[in-house]
């Protein structure tokens, strides 16, 4: 075997494994059951350095604060091998599947949320390191909070090979997407026109991801705002498009919001599975897709490959016809050094609408 990661698979369970078991935690090191670390507004603090050749195998947080929306005030950093720009950089409750600041009960293979109503998140996105990893959280609530943490990790013997990628993940937002200036005199019964209106190289799609390098791209969550009435509210007519390697047009096409999500005929329920799900549906008899709808899906099975760049894109609504508020979180593996991630922006930016 030329590298000594061993992954968590039912079928290899029995075979002996090659690594020492640790964990980074939150434990009160006097024994008694303080068990957190206390931030103060606006400290950031690294939460694990952990130093040698190894793997992240789980991450589990939860979170005590008053500040409404924290999932979004509270920011997750993670560098690899003295890298000195984050490979990841997400707010916390949108790196762990649900974005608009919320909490909630829901389950897949890599992540999920747990009882009490979502407040306990998990990660089991393998991440390798070569020689460090350096975790950090920061704080932008208003008042103090509470954190507790586990980071369980392998250490190895034996280096990493070459083939071996890190783990990366990436917040974005367009705040409202700004729908192509054709539409907006558009009536409701001229929308069988506007579906028919071509959209060939997704020149104003939303963009989920853009990365420059060699890997593979395993997924995303989408978090969309339908936040006020619109001539046509159903946003899931909003196709997939994939660029891979420098493309100008579409390497990979889809065929609506909806069927990039595994789902099917404008959705009206949450659910979840191990690799696609709703985790949020927000609509009403009156208001079939208004207001905040949140899904996801990963591509464990069907890692999607690149080798030079990639850039994940979708249209809001067909032909980019809607104004709603998007947001998303992108999960990929790439060897280093990965392009400069956008701006995160300030605390006041992230924040959900009302």
């Amino acid at each position: 075997m030329s590298n000594p990661i061993e992954y968590g698979t039912l079928a290899n369970l029995a075979l002996v494994k090659d690594g020492i078991s640790k964990r980074a935690s939150s434990f009160d090191r006097t024994g008694g059951n303080a068990d957190y670390w206390r931030f103060a507004p606006g400290e950031t603090r690294v939460i694990a350095d952990l130093k040698g050749t190894g793997c992240i195998k789980h991450i589990w947080i939860t979170i005590s604060a008053k500040d409404l929306y924290f999932p979004r005030r509270v920011l997750l950093r993670i560098f690899w091998d003295n890298e000195t720009t984050p490979s990841v950089e997400v707010p916390a409750g949108d790196f762990f599947g649900i974005g608009h600041g919320i909490t909630k009960n829901f389950s897949s293979l890599p992540l999920s949320m747990t009882p009490r109503n979502g407040r306990g998140f998990n990660c089991y996105f393998p991440m390798p390191f070569g020689k460090r990893a350096r975790i950090e959280i920061a704080n932008h609530c208003d008042n103090r909070m509470a954190l507790y943490f586990y980071i369980d990790y392998q250490l190895y013997r034996r280096k990493l090979g070459s083939d071996v990628l890190r783990f990366h993940a990436q917040w974005r937002r367009a705040n409202p997407c700004k729908p192509d200036k054709l539409f907006k005199s558009i009536s409701r019964k001229d929308w069988p026109k506007v579906w028919a209106m071509p959209n060939l190289d997704g020149k104003h799609n939303y963009v989920i991801l853009e990365a420059q390098g060699r890997g593979h791209y395993v997924g995303c969550n989408l978090n969309i705002d339908v936040f006020k009435r619109q001539k046509n509210d159903w946003y899931g007519e909003g196709d997939d498009m994939i660029f891979i390697d420098g493309a100008k047009m579409p390497t990979i096409n889809g065929t609506g919001t909806e069927d990039y999500f595994g789902t099917a005929w404008c959705p009206q329920e949450e659910f979840c599975t191990p690799y696609n799900g709703i985790t949020l549906y927000s609509g009403t008899k009156k208001w079939l897709w208004g207001r905040k709808n949140s899904m996801y899906r990963y591509h464990i099975e069907d890692p999607i490959i690149f080798k030079k760049s990639i850039k994940v894109t979708i249209e809001h609504g067909h032909a980019n016809s809607l104004e709603n508020d998007y947001s998303s979180t992108a999960y990929w593996y790439q060897n280093e050094p990965h392009i400069k991630f956008p701006k995160m922006p300030a605390v006041a930016d992230r924040l959900p609408r009302d």
